[in-house]
């Protein structure tokens, strides 16, 4: 009896010593069935939000808004998102995903239907607050989620094909919210896309229920306890990732913010075809994200968000020197390729620069300092705008992320991964 009870105790102990990264069949799965859950989870999470961008003019003219208040209707969604990510971010790390990936799901189709049947430029703010405290909760509770599910050397392609949702949603509500503009009028285009994220936020809620509860949290956790520490120095990169993104990235994204009124009012686009311009940034999303994970899994996130993010200032300067037509859409599209590359690679740089036990109230913090900068950037440079135009802020800002990219990439340059 004593070898059968010592051959227990052998496979016993074989099996606690057993790695906890997913076996090939788990990984298997999880790319055949989970992902693209969750790519249309983040697809219906951005429906609405993707409209705010496309339907500026339409609230522009209806309410005859200058230039820094239509920044101020991007500060109260910005604002209200950062300073719901921040408290996400650490509820993630405790609770688990379900609460926070629905609110961000359901609220946000609910936040769409507010907007919708506003009347007043106030109501409108207010709404946008909601909607953008409603929204905050997605990305700090689903990207950790999907990273822990694959192994490390998949986590790039893993995050950049989640992205093909955010940026599905981001190519087509601009066509579809501008056609349903130009016939119903730019409320219907919130109301139209709020039913589907609605009743798709209410299915989501009992699925990541039932397949990522109690026992997946407890899952989580123990993979978390078996990772290694961080590359030391990771607080330093960090750090300076950090500045690259919100700085950098913040003076790019407030360009963002006025690239339909600019369309409009410089090179003579209408509000419909400004509007469903702005699916050309994002149609590179789909395929893009993915290579750009695929690239990191290769040579590093490090080297790509140093290319991408000195590459992400030069194209600025071509704004001031296209005209309406093929030059114009050429721009959008490679700055829309080079967002694309880099989101799902500063969520694994994040990853891999991180400690286990606080990886959600990071992402947190990377979330809603970016929308912060851009919160607090769109009013001034609306202002600036008004006062000294779009080619002098546009080259401004260009000459500020190029710049911001280059000093920064000296202090992350040594990461590994």
């Amino acid at each position: 009896m004593a070898p059968v009870k010592s051959g227990r105790r052998s496979r016993k102990d074989t099996t606690n010593k057993l790695p906890i990264s997913p076996t090939p069949e788990k990984k298997k799965s999880f790319f055949l069935t989970s992902l693209p859950f969750f790519i249309v989870a983040h697809a219906t999470h951005h429906l609405i939000t993707a409209l705010i961008q496309p339907m500026q003019g339409f609230i522009q003219d209806e309410f005859r808004l200058n230039k820094a208040q239509l920044g101020g209707m991007m500060t109260a969604f910005s604002l209200s998102s950062a300073f719901s990510q921040l408290p996400s971010g650490w509820f993630a790390d405790r609770i688990g995903p379900t609460i926070l990936i629905s609110i961000g799901i359901i609220g946000v189709g609910i936040g769409g239907v507010l907007i919708g049947i506003s009347t007043t430029y106030s109501m409108l703010l207010v709404f946008f607050v909601f909607l953008g405290l409603m929204a905050g909760g997605y990305h700090p509770a689903s990207t950790p989620l999907i990273s822990l599910s694959v192994p490390p050397n998949q986590r790039g392609r893993a995050l950049g094909l989640h992205l093909i949702g955010g940026n599905s949603s981001f190519f087509l509500a601009p066509l579809i919210g501008g056609a349903i503009a130009a016939a119903w009028g730019w409320r219907s285009s919130y109301l139209v896309l709020a039913v589907p994220t609605i009743v798709l936020g209410i299915y989501f809620f009992i699925i990541i229920k039932k397949k990522y509860g109690k026992a997946h949290k407890q899952t989580m956790k123990r993979r978390q306890m078996e990772e290694h520490p961080p590359q030391p120095g990771y607080k330093r990169r960090l750090t300076a990732f950090l500045v690259m993104m919100v700085l950098g990235g913040g003076a790019g994204a407030t360009i963002n913010s006025f690239l339909t009124v600019f369309m409009k009012e410089e090179l003579g686009a209408s509000n419909e075809g400004a509007g469903m311009a702005m699916s050309i940034v994002f149609s590179s999303g789909i395929w893009a994200g993915p290579i750009g994970g695929w690239i990191s899994d290769r040579i590093g996130s490090t080297r790509v968000i140093i290319v991408t993010g000195i590459m992400g200032g030069l194209v600025l300067f071509a704004l001031t020197h296209v005209q309406l037509g093929w030059g114009l859409w050429i721009v959008l599209w490679v700055m829309g390729v080079i967002q694309a590359l880099r989101f799902p690679v500063t969520e694994v740089f994040i990853m891999s620069q991180s400690p286990a036990k606080n990886r959600s109230t990071i992402y947190g913090i990377y979330y809603s300092t970016m929308q912060y900068t851009g919160a607090i950037f769109a009013p001034i440079m609306g202002g600036f705008i008004d006062k000294y135009g779009y080619d002098t802020m546009f080259t401004f800002s260009a000459w500020a992320v190029t710049g911001v990219a280059v000093v920064t990439s000296l202090f992350i340059w040594d990461a590994k991964g």
